[in-house]
């Protein structure tokens, strides 16, 4: 179709915004928005005559001073203002939001509701676009090709004849049906799911469809699982909670191995003694005097039978089916040594609530944070390998374990369970009490990883980290640090690319680099002299022609071969440094060999997230963890402030050993000219044996995109449909399942909502 045969007509809605309810306008002369919505529920009217029939795209720019936005516009046909006959927007920040919604007859009201909190916003562009149909249709298909996972392995032109045979077998409307795949492409930023309906929708539906699993599987010796509990002055109620959840095991060859740490509460005891009566899996051992909890779990262990040792908290709760799927797990993992399961919390009535969907082996990550955490299951042989729980790091003894357990570990004998086996109890404390045991915890956490380094021979030192109970490891440099490489390709561009460089030479406090600007036809004389001058005024700084057709893939190997150093960036023309350190912690990481490719921390001009690393599935390919999150937001579990292990980072700014591009065969240049070939280049180094990276502490600007534009044309949106499906073909099954993210997690978004 034609470029201007899209449209019919546009309405400009936000001329039309009359403020209904919560709403007031701000006068302030040094106001920085509009309008302050003064509740949970602010609405707007929008004033003029009704909206005829047909298809509309809704375009919205709302700036606002929240974490993130969902906007709501309801559609009034005649019988009043209701949630069934209505249209939720999720805000992207600093960008205009668009989605497709269909009239089947006149609205003869509107009602745009800007958010669903107190705060302030503007309304910068606010409009509704009439398609004619065919568009429609084709923006439709598009949108559930690249982003609904049933699509995911059609072309967009199957997409329609997919959808229309379905509804004919279920004898409804295409139409219908098509809005309703299209409207689950659309997710909340406050979660798409309450988390009690999740557990209702998905979660009770998954396990209904398991429940008998164990009895397909062939497992010709059932393992003896010992779960260690050490107990001290324990809340008698929570202790039989926590006693009881193990008796309700739907696998039952299990040992609970108790170990009292000299309670003062004689009911402790009392109680353990009746449970010890009741069940002969349960052993207890008292111990005379009180050792803190290291010295407890030791003394539990020492009542371990099982080839696999559990550990269970005093106050926590294991799901009923949780030791069936840690059998289930060790039938088809029998070499496996660690395994490890979701978990969420549970409050003072019994509701379960913030759910950890945890991501599988990571070890840069276990070293940042103890994500693992519960439900642990760790073959008996290697707690008695590592000489079992370590007197002297009480509030982190956990993390000490596994971290101590880390040289016998890597993703082939680690086994994570993504589903939700272990509740664990949050019960508030006094402030005081509750501030001084996490400084407690975070000392011996700290002490926990420092520990390991220097017991490993590792060039490196750990300090507490930005996010609570988290820590920040610094791999030293050689006393002479290696030439870094930084590629740069451009065309034109000067208003981006000036400051580009000179905020890389100004703003980077690593001694040893060369920049190589890889000049492609640029025809503007304010570039061609900005490229001659910086040349001669900096020895850093050399210029490159590459006077081919725009490639990124093929320029970067041009680069590459033309490079000195031993490490290799790759750097786009619109990236502007933050802190000084930048580049030295990102060296410092790229010198490790166990490691590939290392990304960086970017942000918009607005400091909200661009890159948080990136996840595999989401929208088809790939998509940026925490994109548009503030610059001061943890992220999902503190993830957006810890160091870790991702699939793959942007080449935005990307850096790796030279030797390691070469040896995965640099970038794809006849395959991803333009799109994913940074992602294509992660999954080979991947491939090869390494593991890629993420930093929060090397933070630098991006204006995305400004150098080559947006895929905003016909022959752009095709190039980009090719290399997506060359992606699909090329990594399919990897696409779908990646390690560092969660099943459960929505592959739609970028906000690690639930699916």
């Amino acid at each position: 179709m034609f470029e201007f045969l899209k449209t019919i007509f546009h309405i400009d809605l936000a001329r039309r915004l009359s403020p209904r309810a919560a709403i007031e306008s701000i006068n302030c002369s040094e106001k920085s928005f509009d309008w302050c919505s003064k509740g949970k529920d602010p609405q707007f009217l929008i004033k003029g005559s009704g909206i005829r029939s047909g298809w509309y795209m809704v375009e919205i720019n709302l700036q606002h001073d929240q974490p993130f936005v969902d906007a709501k516009i309801y559609l009034d046909f005649g019988c009043g203002f209701n949630e069934s006959e209505s249209v939720f927007i999720p805000i992207k920040t600093g960008k205009i939001t668009k989605r497709l919604i269909y009239l089947s007859s006149e609205a003869k009201k509107l009602r745009f509701d800007p958010m669903e909190s107190a705060g302030q916003f503007s309304v910068r562009h606010f409009r509704l676009v009439m398609l004619l149909p065919q568009f429609a249709y084709d923006r439709l298909a598009q949108r559930l090709s690249n982003m609904h996972f049933k699509f995911r392995n059609l072309e967009k032109a199957r997409v329609l004849q997919h959808i229309r045979k379905e509804a004919r077998e279920a004898n409804n409307t295409w139409k219908e049906l098509a809005l309703q795949y299209y409207a689950e492409t659309f997710t909340k930023k406050r979660q798409s799911y309450d988390y009690t309906e999740w557990i209702d929708k998905v979660e009770t539906k998954k396990l209904a469809s398991l429940a008998n699993a164990i009895d397909i599987i062939n497992i010709s010796e059932k393992p003896l699982i010992s779960i260690i509990l050490p107990t001290f002055n324990s809340n008698i109620d929570l202790l039989k909670e926590c006693i009881e959840s193990v008796i309700r095991q739907g696998y039952g060859k299990w040992q609970l191995c108790i170990a009292d740490d000299a309670s003062q509460k004689t009911k402790v005891k009392a109680c353990l003694e009746k449970y010890q009566l009741k069940d002969n899996r349960i052993k207890v051992e008292y111990r005379k005097n009180n050792g803190h909890i290291s010295a407890a779990s030791n003394s539990a262990f020492s009542l371990v039978e099982g080839d696999y040792t559990a550990f269970l908290d005093h106050d926590d709760v294991l799901a009923p089916h949780a030791l069936q799927r840690i059998v289930e797990a060790i039938s088809k993992n029998p070499k496996a040594l660690l395994f490890y399961s979701d978990e969420d919390k549970i409050d003072e009535q019994g509701e379960r609530f913030d759910p950890h969907l945890k991501p599988g082996w990571n070890p840069d990550l276990l070293l940042s944070q103890n994500y693992i955490c519960h439900l642990t299951v760790i073959k008996t042989s290697l707690v008695n390998r590592v000489g079992g729980y370590r007197l002297g790091v009480e509030g982190s003894q956990d993390h000490d374990l596994l971290i101590r357990c880390m040289p016998y570990l890597d993703h082939s004998n680690v086994v994570h369970i993504p589903e939700i086996l272990y509740h664990w109890r949050a019960i508030s404390g006094s402030t005081a009490h509750e501030s001084s045991a996490k400084d407690y915890a975070a000392t011996a956490g700290l002490k926990a990883v420092n520990d390991y380094l220097e017991r490993e021979g590792l060039q490196a030192s750990a300090e507490l980290g930005i996010a609570p109970n988290s820590y920040r490891v610094r791999w030293a440099i050689p006393q002479k640090p290696p030439l870094v490489s930084l590629l740069i390709p451009t065309r034109d561009g000067i208003e981006i690319l000036k400051p580009c460089v000179e905020s890389i030479l100004s703003k980077t406090n690593y001694s040893n680099f060369e920049i190589l600007i890889l000049d492609n036809q640029s025809r503007c004389k304010d570039t061609l002299n900005f490229l001659e001058k910086i040349c001669s005024s900096d020895p850093r700084v050399s210029v490159h022609n590459w006077d081919h057709p725009f490639n990124y893939s093929a320029i970067n190997n041009y680069g590459v071969r033309l490079a000195n150093g031993e490490v290799i960036g790759l750097i786009n023309n619109d990236i502007e440094p933050i802190n000084v350190l930048w580049l030295t912690e990102m060296v410092s990481h790229a010198l490790r060999p166990e490691i590939g490719c290392v990304g960086a921390k970017l942000y918009y001009p607005n400091d909200t997230v661009q890159h948080a690393g990136v996840i595999l599935g989401i929208g088809g390919v790939a998509g940026h963890s925490h994109k548009y999150f503030s610059r001061n937001e943890y992220g999902y579990f503190s993830r957006l402030h810890l160091v870790q292990n991702l699939s793959a980072v942007t080449a935005a700014c990307l850096l790796l050993r030279k030797e390691v591009f070469e040896q995965v065969g640099g970038l794809d240049e006849e395959n991803l000219a333009v799109a994913f070939n940074d992602v294509d280049l992660c999954l080979k180094v991947r491939e090869a044996g390494y593991r890629n990276l993420w930093t929060p502490y090397a933070e630098l600007y991006h204006h995305e995109s400004v150098s080559r534009g947006a895929d905003n044309t016909v022959s752009k949106r095709r190039r980009a449909q090719r290399e997506a499906e060359y992606m699909r073909s090329r990594w399919g099954e990897q696409l779908d399942s990646d390690p560092a993210y969660n099943p459960n997690l929505t592959l739609v978004h970028e906000d690690f909502s639930l699916a």
